[in-house]
């Protein structure tokens, strides 16, 4: 397209205000906000313009100009964050929200939300209250703590423990403890981030209590362990455990803390799964401070909770610092609720999504599976092979690494298209469907999926595995 031929097709542009006056005269503007049409508009214009000016040709009438400018708005007016479906078998999926809250969470949230509360009001003495007041209790009775508090997320606790009780002082750690959670984020760093100084002992595979012992010093604040929950150290080995350190940090008068990362209220070996240590059996060891998070192995919203001795919590409920890393009245409403299910532990793992999906047998997943792989080979007639696949399910959010959950998934080979395809097409669906690859076939896994979701994965799979066919 020569020079003169660009000139003339970027004048035939129609302009902002004529586009806006088009629009007028369509109902189906009527729905999109005026700014946010305007913005749609002048983005439109803008593309075509830089279309043009490379040399790709391009349909610059009003009637599409505005179109176009309508598709981008209705885009823009879309939520962001929206549901998706989990058929990965992942059971705590970090990328997917973690932990599904019970109906009882649910249900005290919109309550709470509605109107108001006594968040931070006492209404025994018509005073100001305090608002780990809700929870605080339950914790202390489900844990065997002295005290209790509930912050942003576990790596806040963390930093708050640390700031307050060992800044500018010396915390010891086992080199074989300097874990790296989720996004880059490492032990090392949120305590440089708290003013502690990191002191490693002992090696990568073998620590002992007599190199916690010969590093204590005067400026010795605190004996930190910190759970491996997202990986293992397997072969030659040696740990010492939390009530050895106990013991010596009463003997020499500094602090103990652990961070057990995926926190968890019950014995998981007793429904078939690998042995873990509960927040109540940190606490009895004579822990001073234990910390973990909310919304992993125990089921609740995303918090950081911080159980322990009541002289270390009181102070760390008076650092600055917790005011920034408070949780909110929806949070604390449904911590509140989830923790209230504890108190009985059938209850518990009949009502909270994460435990029920966990402690789910294979045989739960072979009844799950059949209904599934009849609709969907019902559906998708002769376009895919549809089989069983006897596979593992997995935790997720760094609990039990090396657990591997059987389960009875449903395996499609698509015809006419890739499995890579297919999980695409599945992804970008409404709403997501999200799967895995294994072995070039689409893995829907029982496990992980909620009411309803069955019948909206048969739909997806048949308008996309149908429609290919045609």
């Amino acid at each position: 397209m020569t020079a003169t031929n660009t000139q003339d097709i970027l004048r035939k542009l129609p302009g902002v205000d004529s586009l806006l006056e088009l629009a007028k005269t369509d109902t189906a503007t009527e729905e999109i906000p005026p700014r946010v049409l305007k913005t749609a508009i002048r983005q439109t214009l803008e593309r075509l313009r830089s279309r043009i000016r490379k040399g790709d040709t391009a349909n610059v009438s009003p009637d599409n100009c505005l179109a176009t400018a309508l598709a981008m708005a209705r885009k823009v007016l879309k939520p962001k964050l929206v549901p998706c479906i989990n058929a990965t078998g992942v059971v705590l999926h970090t990328n997917l929200g973690r932990a599904l809250l019970c109906d009882d969470a649910l249900s005290n949230i919109t309550t709470i939300a509605s109107g108001y509360s006594n968040l931070e009001f006492n209404i025994e003495t018509g005073k100001r209250g305090i608002r780990y007041a809700a929870v605080e209790d339950l914790l202390c009775e489900l844990t065997g703590a002295e005290a209790a508090m509930a912050v942003n997320n576990n790596a806040g606790a963390v930093l708050l423990c640390l700031d307050t009780l060992a800044n500018g002082r010396e915390v010891i750690v086992s080199r074989g403890e300097l874990v790296e959670i989720g996004g880059s984020f490492r032990i090392p760093d949120v305590m440089a981030k708290s003013g502690g100084i990191l002191k490693e002992v002992g090696a990568t595979n073998r620590t002992h209590l007599k190199d916690y012992e010969t590093a204590i010093t005067d400026e010795t604040a605190m004996l930190l362990k910190v759970h491996t929950s997202n990986y293992r150290i397997q072969g030659f080995t040696k740990s010492v455990s939390l009530p050895e350190l106990a013991a010596l940090g009463k003997e020499r008068k500094v602090q103990v803390m652990e961070d057990l990362g995926s926190g968890t209220l019950i014995d998981f070996s007793k429904y078939g799964l690998a042995k873990e240590p509960t927040v109540s059996d940190s606490v009895a060891s004579g822990a001073d401070i234990v910390t973990f998070s909310g919304d992993k192995l125990l089921g609740g919203p995303q918090t950081g909770i911080i159980v322990g001795k009541r002289a270390a919590i009181e102070k760390i409920k008076t650092n600055p610092l917790t005011r920034a890393l408070r949780i909110d009245k929806l949070t604390l409403a449904s911590l509140e609720s989830t923790l209230r299910l504890y108190r009985n532990e059938a209850e518990a793992v009949e009502k909270i999504p994460t435990l029920r999906m966990l402690s789910q047998s294979f045989e739960q997943t072979k009844k799950r599976a059949e209904p599934l792989l009849q609709e969907i080979q019902e559906r998708v007639k002769a376009s895919a092979v549809v089989e069983y696949a006897d596979l593992s399910s997995r935790t997720g959010g760094g609990a039990f690494p090396e657990l591997a959950l059987p389960s009875r998934c449903i395996a499609i080979s698509p015809l006419a298209m890739s499995a890579a395809h297919l999980e695409k097409r599945m992804r970008m669906n409404t709403p997501a469907i999200i799967g895995r690859i294994d072995n070039n076939r689409f893995i829907i896994d029982p496990r992980t999926l909620q009411q309803g979701d069955t019948q909206t994965i048969a739909d997806a799979l048949a308008t996309i595995l149908l429609e290919n066919k045609r």
